[in-house]
């Protein structure tokens, strides 16, 4: 019990703590991260539209909805759950229950054995993740022309997305962009 041992109470703390960790990990693999960006390229609004169509088409995003009054597109598209995040979230839930089990076994001698079966609860977090992850992701999109300031033309693009697709966004485009693409 704890009493024969003091050590075993930083221990269970720290298990305990770590187990709400995970938890709240598990949790995290599924929320949204819509982020919204500003970038300037050095064509015209024209020449980017198609090339931003083509894009779009080829990651599988389909038009939803045009606003002609604020020139928005809106793109939509299903996300496909990862394979392997969810059986790296399946193993790292089965990891912290065993952890957790050991040491709460560790300090309460009489722990009943059928506890342990609490394990089998772990793909539980891959399923969860596998649940949450499919959904349909939007993009919108808004080009507009700038007004020259210099012999280039340019346009802007506000673009409101997850922030991976405005990852990949940014590196298909990156021939495009200003060098101080990113304005917000």
């Amino acid at each position: 019990m704890i009493g024969e041992n003091p050590a075993l109470i930083p221990l269970l703390i720290l298990t305990l703590l770590l187990c709400i960790g995970l938890f709240f990990f598990i949790r995290a693999s599924v929320k949204d991260r819509t982020e919204e960006i500003t970038l300037i390229a050095n064509v015209t609004e024209e020449e980017l539209l198609p090339q931003l169509q083509t894009y779009f088409d080829n990651r599988a995003y389909q038009v939803t909805a045009l606003e002609s009054q604020t020139q928005k597109i809106t793109f939509e598209g299903t996300v496909q759950p990862s394979w392997f995040l969810a059986i790296f979230l399946s193993f790292l839930a089965t990891l912290g229950l065993l952890c957790g089990n050991l040491v709460i076994s560790t300090v309460w001698s009489d722990f009943p054995p059928i506890l342990w079966a609490i394990v089998f609860l772990a793909p539980g977090a891959g399923l969860f993740y596998w649940k949450g992850a499919y959904r349909t992701e939007q993009v919108e999109l808004q080009v507009q022309s700038l007004e020259p300031s210099t012999e280039v033309a340019q346009s802007l693009i506000a673009v409101r997305a997850h922030r991976d697709e405005l990852a990949e966004l940014q590196k298909a485009l990156q021939s495009l962009l200003c060098n101080e693409a990113e304005l917000s």
